[in-house]
């Protein structure tokens, strides 16, 4: 919040008296900030000390062709001749001879607020300040602000303000409304609220044109809140003046609209609308323009419909920023027909569309891949001169390139590539890398290379192509050549390679450039350090592993939860009980939260290893944390009760996933193989049946679950159907599932001599094995 302001919301009037030590009010500010507060508040100064307001370059002679009489014509008396000698006579005190004894107040005013360049007002306000009788006033002085602080002469504005201090012309309202209206207008936000904070401190109270100026600057600031606290605050001490609720203007209420709009309070916007409406102030088409924008932003569509056929029960004719908002609307909410409806109907109207128009409605075609039409406005846009700007520009390319027309694509590049800056290439040739037509952006990318355009983003663009085509030699050239351009990689450049070099399983190139990114002290966090150690990992380089992760940990480089599970992971992987323990309690110790990832890690850690106290404990842990419980660690679990015999705990998870809706394919088999080992071949059949209704039986690990319990359970005929299912469904049977079949062959009373027959045609992977065997067993069982 702008501390300033606060005096206008907490501290009583004061006396018109200089300012002293007002500095210390405003904290935390920056050096150039507190530079102009200084001048602002500084102490009364001499005549001495700011003798006349210095101005390097004087204004050349107007010669008659440049004179404009005609704004003199409704001055009475000498004005016209004087101006004229102004226009005609360089030296002031020349020019203004024959009336330097009997120049008024009022005339001194015109001739000061009449010059149109800034330069003569000062020569001719330097002049009555050295000439003797010209007394000056505080109207003079804020014709003076205006008149500089209109051509950002900011140091002669403060040169001003601390002369009227040292001739005791006090400011007035209109002083700090000029004051404040410079600033805003200059872009000078915070200088306009130490304006306002200076005012209040006087005990002025702005008025409504100054307020409206004042909730501008804080709008473009940000600072909606305190735009709504003071003006709150000002409109109830308006309101005790003027005996009554006070009736603002119509630029007030557009204001106030925006502002609300900006800040996202909607029903503000309402009620300020509603009230502006009650009070009988007619609202304008800035109004609505305001209105339907802030409610399109929104996407508040229906009160958008409402906004236009309330313009026309008001008479309210749209103009072309109407258009153009409603057009950019409804172009961004996917709906082109009506964005281009009202691009055709603002032409009806007599309107003529401007290039933003064009270029909303162009890019909406380009982004929706309507070339016929996209085409038809360019045409339109070429006759009528209208620049492509480089957003659009780079829209169409991605639209030829999207509709397979590289030809088009090309040439529309080739157009526009002599005036395109960095920015503009690096989108050109993204959208030629996103389909994969790497020449094209290797051609853009020379381009770009000749016009001497190459940026950090280009190669990041270019590197980025080479990698979704498998070109890493090629991205590694792009980054290794771009210092001999004097381009410096960042941490795009780094952490994309990296990336792509790991998940190429190159673990090694990719740490290669994980230490050049360290070298030039670009790592800031674990990310790329993750997914080097995460490729390592799943090389199977354990030892890697450790030593990246405590040279990390070496170099002050903090590990997140993400991290943490890779590497205990990785140990789990390997039934590596101790150093996952280990790395678990590392993430402990550091304050981080445990996580679902980390506690699948461990249990599936416990699983291989059959720790299954610990895979209960840990089971129970993930089911704490505020989410649902992960089905691969459920299944786990039943897994390892199921390898424990724990029928109870294993039938109490897979009864919670069934309820859920979450148990697969694996619950159910891992539950057939419980209730094969211990001999309750009842259930397992009828786990088996829901198995095959719900669709469930497709993978190797369940039809072996199946056929390996009808065979201990003596059911060979349903051991064989399910076999049969096994080769309908073109599921490759595995070594599994030929020992549990061998067991039906020897049961059948198959000779040994045939069963070494069958696995010889099974070892030679012959076209007819399955055949062979479906066929033998088929016999054995009398089918």
């Amino acid at each position: 919040m702008l501390i300033p302001c606060d005096c206008f919301l907490h501290v009583p009037a004061l006396p018109l008296t200089p300012l002293q030590n007002s500095t210390a009010s405003v904290p935390c500010r920056d050096k150039g900030l507190t530079l102009q507060i200084n001048s602002v508040y500084a102490p009364a100064r001499t005549y001495e000390i700011c003798p006349e307001l210095t101005v390097t370059c004087t204004v050349a002679r107007q010669t008659g062709k440049g004179k404009k009489k005609g704004n003199w014509i409704h001055y009475s008396g000498s004005l016209p001749a004087m101006l004229k000698a102004l226009d005609d006579v360089q030296d002031v005190e020349e020019a203004l001879w024959p009336w330097k004894d009997t120049l008024s107040n009022q005339e001194r005013t015109i001739l000061l607020k009449e010059q149109k360049d800034w330069r003569r007002a000062v020569e001719i306000f330097d002049w009555f300040r050295r000439e003797r009788g010209h007394e000056l006033n505080v109207i003079h002085y804020n014709v003076m602000l205006c008149t500089v602080g209109r051509a950002r002469r900011w140091d002669l504005v403060l040169n001003l303000w601390h002369e009227m201090h040292s001739c005791g012309v006090a400011p007035d309202n209109s002083t700090y409304g000029t004051l404040i209206d410079v600033c805003c207008k200059g872009g000078r936000e915070h200088a306009t609220l130490l304006w306002l904070g200076d005012m209040c401190k006087r005990g002025l109270i702005p008025d409504e044109v100054t307020m409206s100026i004042v909730l501008q600057a804080l709008k473009k600031a940000g600072e909606y809140e305190m735009a709504e606290l003071l003006f709150r605050k000002w409109s109830s001490d308006s309101s005790g003046r003027m005996e009554g609720h006070p009736r603002y203007s119509l630029y007030t209420y557009n204001t106030l609209i925006d502002t609300y709009g900006k800040a996202g309070q909607l029903e503000k916007v309402s009620d300020t609308f509603n009230q502006m409406l009650k009070e009988g102030v007619a609202p304008s088409v800035v109004t609505f323009n305001t209105m339907i924008h802030v409610w399109g932003k929104h996407h508040r569509i229906e009160r958008v419909s409402s906004l236009v056929r309330m313009m026309e029960e008001f008479q309210c004719f749209p103009d072309t920023r109407t258009y153009n908002i409603l057009i950019s609307l409804y172009r961004e909410i996917n709906d082109i027909d009506v964005a281009e409806y009202y691009f055709w109907k603002m032409k009806a109207e007599n309107l003529v569309p401007d290039v933003v128009s064009c270029r909303t409605l162009l890019y909406g075609y380009s982004t929706r891949g309507m070339v016929t039409k996209a085409e038809a406005l360019l045409k339109e846009m070429d006759e009528r001169g209208f620049l492509i700007d480089e957003y659009t520009q780079s829209a169409l390319t991605r639209m030829y390139v999207s509709a397979g027309m590289l030809q088009q694509a090309w040439h529309w590049f080739d157009r526009f590539h002599h005036q395109m800056n960095s920015d503009c290439f690096s989108a050109n040739i993204d959208a030629f890398v996103e389909k994969g037509y790497i020449v094209l952006a290797e051609k853009a990318f020379i381009c770009c290379l000749k016009k001497k355009m190459l940026s950090v983003s280009v190669c990041n663009v270019m590197i980025k192509g080479y990698g979704l085509v498998d070109k890493l030699d090629e991205a590694c050239e792009v980054a290794d050549g771009m210092e001999r351009y004097d381009i410096l990689p960042d941490y795009v450049t780094y952490s994309s390679l990296i990336q792509l070099l790991s998940t190429a399983k190159l673990p090694k190139k990719a740490l290669h450039y994980l230490k050049k990114m360290q070298a030039v002290k670009l790592l800031s966090d674990c990310v790329p350090y993750s997914v080097v150690i995460n490729s390592f990992a799943k090389n199977g380089d354990l030892g890697m592993v450790e030593y990246l992760f405590r040279e990390m940990i070496t170099s002050g480089i903090r590990a997140d939860v993400f991290l943490y599970s890779i590497v205990i992971d990785a140990f789990a992987e390997v039934g590596k009980v101790q150093q996952a323990a280990a790395y678990f309690g590392l993430m402990k110790k550091d304050g981080l939260c445990e996580s679902a990832t980390i506690y699948n890690s461990l249990i599936k850690l416990y699983t291989k290893v059959g720790y299954v106290a610990e895979a209960r404990e840990t089971y129970k842990l993930l089911r704490s944390l505020d989410t649902d419980t992960n089905l691969y660690a459920s299944n786990c679990m039943i897994d390892i009760y199921s390898d424990h015999c724990m029928v109870k705990e294993a039938r109490e998870i897979f009864e919670s996933l069934k309820a859920r809706g979450s148990a697969n394919e694996f619950s159910y088999a891992m539950m057939v193989c419980l209730y094969k080992k211990i001999g309750r071949y009842d259930v397992a059949h009828r786990i088996c049946k829901e198995m095959q209704a719900l669709g469930l039986l497709t993978q190797a690990l369940s039809y072996n679950s199946a056929i390996q319990m009808y065979v201990s359970g003596g059911r060979m005929e349903d051991a064989f159907k399910i076999f049969k299912k096994m080769l309908v469904s073109n599921t490759p049977p595995n070594d599994a599932t030929f020992k549990a079949l061998n067991v039906i062959l020897i049961r059948s009373g198959v000779t040994r001599n045939e069963i070494r027959k069958l696995e010889l045609i099974r070892r030679n992977n012959t076209q007819d094995c399955l055949h062979q065997w479906y066929r033998a067993i088929s016999l054995s069982l009398q089918l």
